[in-house]
């Protein structure tokens, strides 16, 4: 399965879940290791062929303005006699900020008032406008009048006075509305004077305005900068503190995965040892990298990288586990005590609440293709993942050792610990406690052609 995740160099969320921390930080190393050792290669690659790197597509990319030198040219604020300081900038332009609100103001006034004077213009002409319809009415009937009660002469004098009337009307009309232009003229022009000498003074009272909030902004800033360099302490603390635990867990990572080496070799020199004395019993070994490799690329080939369902991980174990009498003592037949089926993570740290330390079980993992020791710890439990191969069962990590079944692992690590920072050994198996056995399913009889016939 390590195998497996360094050549796509994916992890799969699910899998996380079910690694120890040690088996995570060790994890995390071979990745890194991984991805160093292919870069190393890719640029001794391009080395060798002397390809030089095209930019990708679409990358932005900087140039700098370069000097009498030859360097970058830089120019820093507040250094040159002429520059301004941040405070005079910021003054400089909240005037010039005021005064663009005066002048908003100030014209928007102007054309409410433009507006004003407008509106009244067009009622006094519409006035006027009705008055003069109403004197030719009246000299319209007037003239009527004279034609019908009059004589030709007295209709022709009154028709010449009536037209007299009229353009002295019309003389009239024009004057007034002469005049009521001229006037409203002259509003105009005293309006748009009265406006331009408030103008400065509005932009006084909207500078003072701004600057007023800018102290109320700097006083809340200055609070939130105290709030936020408390915070920020805090914060740094926790930092620091998480940095430690993760340095640790690294240390503690690396001398797990360097004891694990020596412990494998005293294993096998031990076995070696006892296998001297007249014993054919073979000791469990790490696998060599290309069968390992073999293996991976098998097993890669047979089957999804993860269970897709519960289901599909009881039919793998029926038909590649089962035939190897995973789960059950090899005297007797029967299940073994440690065994349990497809169950979860919660599941197992219930069976083990109450337990004492040393107490573990093995259950089917609902997630990966394997298995996982849930062990009681002193402060919590703790749970291991097993990979499973055509060469036999390891703890998923680098140069585990690897042994021909899960019984015999078992075995192994009640006088051998896990790891050898947390000395875990496995003392006392967890068995079932409901009726029906979660292995239920798992350890049903097969039904074959043979039986069936």
């Amino acid at each position: 399965m390590l195998q497996q995740i360094l050549q796509t160099m994916t992890v799969d969320p699910d899998l996380l879940a079910e690694l120890s921390d040690e088996q995570r930080a060790i994890l995390f190393v071979k990745i890194r290791e991984e991805q160093v050792r292919r870069y190393e290669e890719y640029e001794k690659n391009l080395q060798d062929e002397k390809i030089p790197r095209k930019p990708k597509k679409g990358r932005k990319t900087v140039d700098f303005l370069l000097g009498r030198d030859g360097h970058e040219w830089v120019w820093v604020m507040g250094d040159h006699r002429n520059d301004k300081s941040v405070e005079e900038m910021i003054e400089l332009e909240m005037h010039e900020k005021a005064l663009k609100e005066a002048e908003r103001e100030i014209e928007e006034i102007r054309r409410r008032e433009e507006a004003e004077i407008s509106k009244r213009l067009e009622m006094e002409k519409y006035r006027l406008e009705t008055e003069q319809k109403q004197k030719e009415e009246e000299l319209r009937r007037q003239r009527e009048e004279a034609e019908l009660y009059a004589s030709l002469k007295q209709a022709r004098e009154a028709a010449r006075k009536l037209e007299e009337e009229k353009q002295k009307a019309e003389e009239e009309e024009k004057i007034r509305v002469e005049q009521l232009r001229h006037r409203f003229t002259e509003d105009k022009k005293r309006s748009l004077e009265r406006l331009v000498k408030n103008k400065n003074r509005r932009s006084s009272e909207i500078f003072t305005e701004y600057m007023c909030k800018r102290e109320e902004m700097e006083k809340i800033a200055e609070q939130n900068i105290q709030e936020v360099e408390s915070n920020w302490q805090e914060q740094e603390k926790k930092a620091k503190k998480a940095e430690e635990e993760v340095k640790e867990l690294a240390r503690r990572a690396r001398i797990e995965y360097k004891n694990s080496l020596r412990q494998g070799m005293n294993a096998l020199n031990a076995v070696s040892a006892f296998s001297g004395n007249g014993t054919n019993r073979k000791p469990p070994v790490p696998p060599k990298s290309e069968e390992l490799r073999k293996s991976v690329a098998k097993v890669i080939n047979k089957r999804p990288p993860r269970p897709p369902n519960k289901q599909a991980v009881v039919e793998w174990f029926l038909e590649e586990e089962r035939p190897k009498g995973v789960g059950t003592e090899r005297k007797t037949g029967k299940v073994a005590s440690w065994f349990h089926g497809v169950i979860s993570r919660l599941e197992a740290e219930n069976y083990l609440l109450n337990k004492t330390l040393g107490s573990y079980l093995v259950r089917v993992s609902e997630r990966v293709w394997g298995y996982t020791i849930s062990y009681r710890a002193e402060d919590r439990c703790k749970h291991f993942l097993i990979d499973t191969s055509d060469l036999g069962y390891q703890f998923f990590g680098a140069n585990q050792l690897m042994h021909r079944s899960l019984a015999e692992l078992i075995n192994f690590h009640k006088s051998n610990p896990i790891t050898v920072t947390g000395g875990e050994l496995l003392r006392t198996p967890v068995g079932q406690v409901k009726d029906p056995p979660d292995y239920q399913d798992l350890m049903r009889p097969r039904i074959t052609e043979s039986t069936a016939l």
